[in-house]
């Protein structure tokens, strides 16, 4: 598995602070939970209403997504950035191909957990949820296969595409993703002096959409679905 530092610099490297492919407007959150693999001392998360995974789906999603990008000492991670609200999200939108696999892989994770570790995944400490993890990674999980196309990945993309979106996608809450990469936000306007080597500019905490320039146009997807899963 990926450590959190090379998630961090893979994430930066590809331009994953930059704005991804829409799939709404942010959802303010209302219902409290907390994934319980979260590190010790992280800040206490609520949920927002689901658009697309059941309950069940998203206990396990959150926490899973909690143990790929964990909160550390070094700041917050994909729990705090809402990364699974992201994925809810989309899986109601433009991801609503891969719905399937999240109707059924969690499950898979939760089984896995319990045969191996006697618990369900959410109930686990942080270092058995790594462990069910690596498993699953490794195809050692019955009905979750290894390999570029598994599970595993696809989750972890969408793990990091909800960290370290724009926020108007639903990720990245609080710009926590973004802080931590050291992005500082959208700049519509550069001076030379911003253009300075070793200047640290000031975080706007800005949307690309807080900016009339750019417009909240809807995207539709290979498929022909746009951002709510409908034939456009």
């Amino acid at each position: 598995m990926l450590t959190r530092r090379e998630l961090l610099k893979q994430a930066g490297l590809a331009g994953a602070a930059a704005a991804i492919v829409p799939a709404g407007a942010v959802v303010a959150p209302t219902a409290s939970t907390a994934p319980s693999g979260q590190a010790p001392g992280a800040a206490t998360i609520t949920r927002e209403p689901l658009e697309a995974l059941t309950a069940a789906e998203a206990d396990v999603l959150e926490a899973v997504c909690a143990r790929l990008i964990p909160s550390d000492a070094t700041g917050p991670g994909a729990a705090e950035a809402r990364a699974a609200h992201y994925i809810d999200r989309a899986l109601a939108g433009f991801l609503a191909p891969n719905r399937q696999a999240y109707a059924a892989r969690p499950a898979a994770i939760d089984r896995h957990a319990v045969k191996s570790h006697g618990a369900a995944f959410q109930k686990l400490d942080p270092d058995d949820q790594d462990a069910v993890l690596k498993d699953v990674e490794a195809g050692k999980a019955d009905g979750l296969p290894a390999g570029p196309s598994s599970f595993f990945n696809l989750v972890r993309t969408h793990t990091i595409q909800g960290t370290f979106c724009d926020p108007f996608y639903g990720g990245n809450a609080n710009f926590v993703g973004w802080d931590l990469l050291g992005y500082p936000g959208v700049r519509t306007i550069v001076t030379p002096d911003d253009q300075r080597m070793g200047i640290a500019l000031k975080p706007n905490h800005k949307s690309a959409y807080d900016y009339a320039m750019f417009t909240k146009a809807t995207a539709v997807n290979d498929d022909g679905r746009d951002e709510h899963g409908h034939k456009a």
